[in-house]
C-alpha cells in the first residue's frame, strides 16, 4: 500500500496503492482477537519512454530549461523483494451493527532499478538562442530500507452469504526515500486512501466472489513540488473450496487514475497512469496449535500499462487467526485474506 518504485504510478510512474493488495474473501467476518500476517512480495516490471523521461526529470538530470523529444530511446526496469508484516485486531463489541479492526501494514526489503537510453531535446540559452541537447545515460542503483506504514481501519457486515465491507488507510511517509534516488522504498508524501467491498460466500458449495474499490487521494510531495492526481482501484477474487482446507480460483485488479497530476514540480503534464493484472492463485488452511493457519499463494500478470512500469507479481501469503468458536481449527475458511 505504499512500497517500492518498482511497483507504482503516478509521479514518475509510482503509486501509493498496490493492485492485488485485497483478494478473496476481503468482505467476510473475521473472529475476535489478535490475528498476523507475513506476505513475501515480489515484482519485476518494465517500462519505455514515458516512464523513463518522468524518472529523469524527478532525478534532476534534465536541465529545468530542456524541452524533452517526445521520441526518446529510454527503458526502464525494477525489480522488489519485500517482506510485509501485518498485525490486526478485531473488536468483539460490534460497531454501527458491524465488525470493527485495526490493522498496521509495515514493510522491509530491498529495490533495484535500471534506467538506460538516449535522452536529446533543445535547451534554450540566456538570450533565447536554441542549442540541441543530446546525452546518453546508464545509471542504476539498489536501495535496502523500510517502507512507508500503512495503517487502516475496516468495518465488516454480514447477512447470510452475502458479506460487506468499508475501509480506510493512508500512508504515513516513513521509509527509505530520497528524490534524487533511482530506487526507493517510500513514496515521499502522504496518502488517504478509502472504499468498499462485497464477498459472496456460500461454505455449502464452496464458491466465492470478492471485489473492493477504493480512491486514492495523494498529498503533495514537497520536496519535488508535485502532486500525483486521484487514483481509482478494483481488486477482486474468485475461488472454489475444493474442500474445506484446499481452494483454487482467479485473481485480478483494474488501477487507474482519474485526475492529472500537479504542482510547480510536474514537467511531464497530466501523465494519468493505468495497469490491469490477472493470474491465478492457491490457498490451504489448516491447524496451528489452537490457531487457524492459512497459506496463500497468487501471481499477477500485467497489462495495458500506460505511464507505468509494468510486469509481473507475486504474492506468498502467511497468517494466523483465531478459529471459530466451538469448531476445529480447519472447518472453517480464513475470513480475511491479502
Amino acid at each position: 500500500m505504499f512500497f517500492s518504485d518498482c511497483a507504482r504510478a503516478d509521479e514518475s510512474g509510482v503509486s501509493f496503492w498496490i493492485p492485488g493488495l485485497f483478494g478473496s474473501l476481503a468482505a467476510t467476518p473475521q473472529q475476535p482477537g489478535w490475528s498476523w500476517a507475513n506476505i513475501y512480495y515480489h515484482t519485476s516490471v518494465s517500462a519505455g519512454a514515458d516512464v523513463a523521461r518522468a524518472r529523469e526529470f524527478t532525478l534532476g538530470r534534465v536541465p529545468a530549461n530542456v524541452t524533452v523529444n517526445a521520441n526518446l530511446n529510454l527503458n526502464l526496469h525494477a525489480t522488489g523483494d519485500l517482506g510485509f508484516v501485518v498485525p490486526a485486531y478485531t473488536f468483539a463489541t460490534p460497531v454501527l451493527g458491524g465488525q470493527a479492526s485495526v490493522s498496521m501494514l509495515a514493510a522491509y526489503g530491498v529495490v533495484g532499478t535500471s534506467l538506460a537510453g538516449t535522452l536529446s531535446g533543445v535547451a534554450t540559452g540566456p538570450l533565447g538562442n536554441n542549442v540541441p541537447f543530446a546525452r546518453s545515460d546508464t545509471i542504476s542503483d539498489t536501495t535496502w530500507g523500510f517502507g512507508d506504514l500503512a495503517p487502516q481501519f475496516t468495518l465488516r457486515w454480514n447477512a447470510g452469504v452475502h458479506n460487506y465491507m468499508t475501509y480506510i488507510t493512508g500512508d504515513i511517509p516513513v521509509g527509505a526515500y530520497q528524490s534524487d534516488r533511482l530506487s526507493n522504498l517510500g513514496i515521499g508524501h502522504g496518502a488517504i486512501d478509502a472504499g468498499g467491498g462485497y464477498t459472496y460466500f456460500n461454505p455449502q458449495t464452496g464458491h466465492e466472489v470478492s471485489g473492493v474499490l477504493g480512491f486514492t487521494y495523494n498529498l503533495k510531495n514537497t520536496t519535488t513540488q508535485y502532486q500525483s492526481g486521484v487514483d481509482l482501484h478494483f481488486d477482486w477474487g474468485a475461488s472454489q473450496f475444493l474442500s474445506k482446507q484446499v481452494m483454487v480460483g482467479l485473481v485480478g485488479y483494474v488501477y487507474k487514475e482519474l485526475g492529472c497530476d500537479s504542482g510547480s514540480g510536474d514537467r511531464v503534464g497530466c501523465f494519468q497512469s493505468q495497469v490491469v493484472g490477472i493470474g491465478p492463485q492457491i490457498g490451504f488452511l489448516f491447524p496451528v496449535g489452537d490457531m487457524q493457519g492459512y497459506l496463500n499463494f497468487k501471481a499477477y500478470g500485467e497489462f495495458a500499462a500506460e505511464n507505468r512500469p509494468a510486469g509481473w507479481n507475486t504474492w506468498l501469503t502467511f497468517s494466523i487467526s483465531p478459529p471459530a468458536p466451538g469448531a476445529p481449527p480447519t472447518t472453517k475458511p480464513i475470513v480475511r485474506k491479502y
